[in-house]
């Protein structure tokens, strides 16, 4: 396997494929077609010089992703319109209207699995006396809750259906990075596991709060509540670097600390349809010439 770069992630009835400063959007519409819609998201430069220094590029990264990540989905929302003839779109609207939606989902991230676990854990405090011990079970039980959010979540029709997307985008990037052409029939049978999805950035994002957590014991409730937001940041760089290493090694150390990120990635893809993978292909064939990369690193013609 030979990391390509490119990355996704699964939108409404399509997917998103990015590839350096672009990124493709590809939705099958309602009367069956492909739309795709490419464009291009930079970092402003000031940023952009700050992505480059391991560990702080992580924080970055993360928060292009979040930004990016709604954007995308508010496309392929467009696309599944049945209006024949859409308004134009006040740009400003949307613009807020993405920040007010990034900037909720992240306050509602912190609260669920930062510090409800901290006060569920608070509740143990005359039975479990030793802080290390609590701050473990805390870590478990932010696993906990990730886990059967995702359980509850993947009952739901359209993310049952989002999830399939999610495993044709991985099953794509894994066709092409194992050499093989980018076919419905070679993708259909690459993985949907890949080393570098964001479920298991999540995963380590959890379980190095742990640690750090662990070396960094602080006395009073809300000095407690402060450190575990502060340390976000530190936690998400950590985390990056891990992820990106992860995709570019077969260590068996780095194989095995990926295995509990692709274990959960069992939940949150499915396998798709051909004509799921259909729509993958689209979305990677957009920004990403993947005959060359084979031609190059697999000596392919």
């Amino acid at each position: 396997m030979k990391s390509s770069g490119i990355g996704g992630q699964a939108v409404l009835e399509g997917i998103m494929m990015k590839n350096k400063d672009e990124y493709a959007v590809a939705v099958r519409k309602n009367d069956g077609e492909i739309a795709v819609t490419k464009d291009s998201y930079e970092t402003g430069k000031r940023f952009k010089s700050l992505k480059k220094i391991p560990f702080v590029r992580g924080i970055f990264n993360f928060a292009d992703s979040m930004i990016l990540g709604v954007k995308t989905l508010m496309i392929s929302a467009s696309f599944l319109e049945e209006e024949e003839e859409k308004e134009q779109k006040d740009e400003k609207k949307e613009k807020l209207m993405m920040g007010i939606t990034t900037g909720v989902s992240f306050v509602i991230a912190i609260l669920v699995f930062m510090i409800l676990p901290y006060f569920l854990i608070s509740l143990l405090k005359p039975f479990i006396t030793s802080y290390s011990l609590r701050t473990v079970i805390e870590g478990f039980i932010r696993i906990g809750i990730f886990v059967v959010y995702i359980l509850i979540v993947s009952r739901m029709e359209d993310i049952k259906r989002t999830f399939m997307y999610h495993g044709a985008e991985h099953k794509c990037i894994n066709c092409i990075e194992h050499g093989l052409p980018l076919t419905v029939e070679n993708v259909r049978k690459s993985s949907r596991q890949h080393k570098r999805c964001g479920t298991s950035f999540l995963f380590f994002v959890m379980a190095i709060s742990i640690v750090l957590l662990l070396l960094i014991p602080v006395q009073t409730p809300v000095l407690r509540i402060i450190v575990r937001i502060a340390l976000i940041p530190v936690i998400a760089g950590i985390s990056y670097e891990i992820l990106r290493l992860a995709g570019n090694s077969d260590h068996v150390l780095i194989n095995l600390l990926s295995r509990p990120g692709l274990a959960i990635q069992k939940l949150t893809t499915k396998e798709p349809d051909d004509s799921m993978i259909e729509v993958a292909i689209a979305a990677v064939e957009e920004v990403f010439d993947w005959r060359a990369y084979e031609e190059k690193n697999f000596n392919l013609k």
